[in-house]
Formats: C-alpha cells, structure tokens, sequence
C-alpha cells in the first residue's frame, strides 16, 4: 500500500506525522527499556534463580536511577546541540 501524500490535506498530514512520531516514540522507549533490563541485570544478577536478593534488586534500582539520569543528561545535551545547529544556519 503506497501513500500519495499529495493528496492529503494539511491536517491529514499533520496527523499521519503524529502518529509517526508516537510511534518512534513507544520505539525508542521500548529500547531504552530493554537496554536498561539488559545492562543492570548482567551488572547486578550473578547467578540467575527464581526470585532476586534483597542486594541484587538494590543494585538493579541504583542501576536504573544512573543509567535513567545519563539518558535525560545526554537526551537533554543532545537537543541543546541540536538547538544550536538550527539557529547557526
């Protein structure tokens, strides 16, 4: 199925790029999340079992809170950047 994007109205475009857009957005979160799982539990989890230790979910929530704290200072770094390359050209 093709879309011929020329025959939308403006509205009709604005809401097919919202719907773009949350959509990359549940991605992206997706991934942050899965990347998160992954690092903490391989630093956190020694011996996989059928329940974790009072230290294992400690350091899976300290885990968390740095890598969720590096991904707002980098996210928010990266859009100041991005600001300043608009405004240059």
């Amino acid at each position: 199925m093709s879309l011929d994007t020329q025959k939308l109205d403006g509205s009709q475009r604005q809401q097919i790029m919202m719907s773009v857009q949350q959509q990359l957005a549940l991605q992206n979160a997706q991934e942050l999340l899965q990347k998160l799982s992954d690092k903490c539990f391989k630093a956190c989890v020694a011996k996989p079992g059928s329940s974790l230790s009072s230290s294992e979910q400690k350091c899976i929530t300290s885990c968390s809170d740095r890598y969720m704290d590096a991904w707002h200072i980098v996210s928010r770094t990266y859009a100041e950047r991005i600001k300043r390359e608009q405004y240059r050209h």
